[in-house]
């Protein structure tokens, strides 16, 4: 038993070392993200930090490892779920897509209203990168922004119709002449 704890502890080590450097290319490539999506200010740390347990260490590994942000300067870093807005939530959501996005063997990446708590020019942005997203995936955005929505190649609208006891969703694709009269819509609501 000490055998396996010795090797698994080595082991465990070692994985600690891998994580440490992925955490610095990591950071600096959601940063730049971030950057990209109009947060001029953002700090993103990878914390790899020594397991709290009776073997120090589980089928994991040995780390306890967090996501610290600070979105604004003279802001301390803090776990994302307790720092940042709506807005930012989303954009640190799209940058993370994006950086892990080379990796990652799931071709179709579905964002459902991405767009909560953004505006002008980061709207603008947020549309930019899922656009540069496009490239290489599948994209598939519900939004409700016209600076997003115009960034498709393929427009669908969605819409829901009630019964007395029954709600039926219908979605179809929008002609490509219909797309300019359906941003325009978007524009005025």
């Amino acid at each position: 038993l000490n055998e396996h704890k010795d090797n698994c502890t080595k082991k465990a080590a070692a994985l600690t070392v891998c994580r440490k450097k992925a955490a610095e290319k990591l950071e600096a490539r959601i940063c730049s993200e971030l950057r990209d999506l109009s947060m001029p200010s953002v700090r993103f740390k990878v914390s790899v930090e020594p397991m709290e347990s009776v073997l120090g260490f589980d089928k994991t590994g040995a780390d306890e490892v967090r996501f610290l942000i600070s979105a604004n300067a003279g802001m301390e870093l803090g776990r994302i779920s307790k720092i940042a807005s709506g807005g930012e939530l989303s954009r640190i959501m799209l940058a993370m897509k994006t950086a892990f996005s080379d990796n990652d063997p799931i071709e179709t990446m579905v964002f459902d209203e991405i767009d909560t708590g953004v505006s002008g020019v980061a709207a603008q942005r947020v549309g930019e990168k899922m656009s540069d997203l496009s490239r290489g995936k599948q994209v598939l955005c519900i939004t409700h922004l016209p600076q997003i929505a115009a960034m498709a190649d393929v427009h669908f609208i969605i819409e829901k119709s009630s019964t007395d006891d029954m709600t039926i969703p219908d979605i179809h694709k929008v002609a490509e002449e219909e797309s300019l009269a359906e941003l325009a819509r978007l524009l005025g609501s």
